[in-house]
């Protein structure tokens, strides 16, 4: 009988744990975050230019 409860109240944590983090991603009260698109202009080796798009939410 120890050995059972043990294992339920080992289950039930680690059953918790998982479910703990999976909710951290939505944000309450109808927050979204701001993103925009960033442009970076670099360069290779040959002095050819390359604009690279990445998007930036904060």
């Amino acid at each position: 009988m120890r050995k059972f409860i043990v294992s339920a109240t080992v289950a039930i944590v680690a059953a918790v744990s998982f479910a703990a983090p999976s909710q951290a991603g939505y944000y309450s009260y109808g927050y979204q975050p701001h993103c925009f698109v960033k442009k970076i202009k670099s360069y290779d080796y040959y002095g050819n230019v390359f604009v690279k798009r990445i998007k930036v939410c904060r």
